[in-house]
């Protein structure tokens, strides 16, 4: 049995910071546990030009703690109005990592999300020419769709097509939760590729309900089926390069999580990283941890993978319930039912 394992510093390629408080209370943890992290643009309003992209990145920055080495990848929010000629700038300039794109209503801060692909043509054309990837929130928003087939619908309504008209664009799907995103992006090539949560491989539905509701556990895509976890699992642990880490941590104040229409998110920034390595030692792929940390997602956004390295050791944690931010707001830290025995070394 192995007790300790070192990997190169990992990165996560879907990290929601917020802003003001939140944000100054989030990154943090974070950066002490990655080197990079690709940080969303929902805000209110939306990132959708190269200076916002920029302030915002100041305000991460500003965040990190003093000695910890972090790099905050920024990305703008695909609107139906969008300049292209902007998202072209971002790119040149180093600013804009990718472009994410949310189907208008599908999570929080979505509503200046796209409302049909069509109108985004010129601009994915623009993405496919300049190399900027597009990251997916990968659900229709149709409300006859039953919310546990939203992201299975997404790959046969939308994600194909687009996958056949633009060929060469680099696509992400993000925070997959079922065999449907596994098995589509497995028959995919090296343009393809695909975060999974920590939470993901952890939860599923049952887990929402257990002993009542629980509220935070409420993410957006929920957690599916058992099958699908299972087959998320299997995907994470492969070694193959289409997988990556993407953590998807999203705080939110316990007052909007535990209201009469809680908020969808869950933080695990506190204890991504303890979470993925107890999971891939459950499936005795401790070998494969690095490749899916570390490596697959530098490769796939073509930058250079980490100098610097990690060390988890074996060990019992305790995880801390809650974290309070300087304005007072309490944010509930997702802790799996079984504990976590791995720790990371100071």
């Amino acid at each position: 049995m192995t007790d300790t394992i070192t990997i190169r510093r990992p990165d996560d390629w879907h990290v929601h910071f917020r802003d003001g408080a939140m944000l100054q209370s989030a990154v943090p943890f974070t950066a002490r546990q990655f080197r990079r992290a690709i940080v969303m643009p929902n805000l209110v309003p939306p990132v959708t030009t190269v200076d916002a992209a920029r302030a915002y990145r100041d305000r991460i920055s500003m965040a990190v703690p003093d000695g910890i080495d972090f790099e905050p990848l920024m990305t703008a929010y695909l609107t139906d109005t969008i300049d292209a000629g902007e998202l072209a700038r971002g790119a040149e300039e180093g600013v804009f990592t990718a472009v994410k794109l949310y189907p208008a209503g599908a999570t929080t801060n979505s509503d200046s999300g796209v409302t049909d692909l069509k109108k985004v043509t010129d601009v994915l054309e623009c993405m496919q020419a300049v190399g900027l990837p597009l990251l997916l929130h990968g659900e229709v928003t149709d409300p006859e769709v039953d919310i546990f087939d939203r992201e299975a619908r997404f790959i046969e309504q939308k994600l194909i097509g687009l996958r056949a008209d633009f060929p060469e664009l680099k696509v992400v799907f993000e925070h997959a939760t079922t065999k449907d995103a596994v098995d589509y992006v497995l028959s995919q090539d090296s343009h393809m590729g695909c975060t999974i949560t920590a939470h993901h491989l952890v939860i599923n539905r049952t887990d929402i309900f257990k002993g009542g509701i629980r509220p935070h556990l409420y993410c957006l895509p929920i957690a599916k089926r058992e099958v699908h976890r299972q087959a998320l699992r299997a995907a994470a642990t492969s070694g193959d390069k289409r997988f990556f880490l993407g953590t998807d941590t999203a705080p939110h104040p316990v007052h909007e999580k535990e209201s009469d229409c809680g908020c969808a998110g869950i933080f695990s920034a506190p204890t991504a990283m303890q979470v993925y390595t107890q999971v891939f030692d459950e499936a005795g792929a401790l070998d494969k941890l690095e490749a899916f940390a570390s490596i697959n997602g530098p490769g796939f956004y073509g930058l250079a993978v980490n100098e610097g390295t990690v060390t988890l050791v074996r060990d019992v944690v305790e995880v801390p319930e809650r974290v309070e931010t300087a304005e007072g707001e309490i944010v509930m830290v997702f802790r799996p039912d079984a504990g976590l025995n791995w720790r990371i070394m100071a």
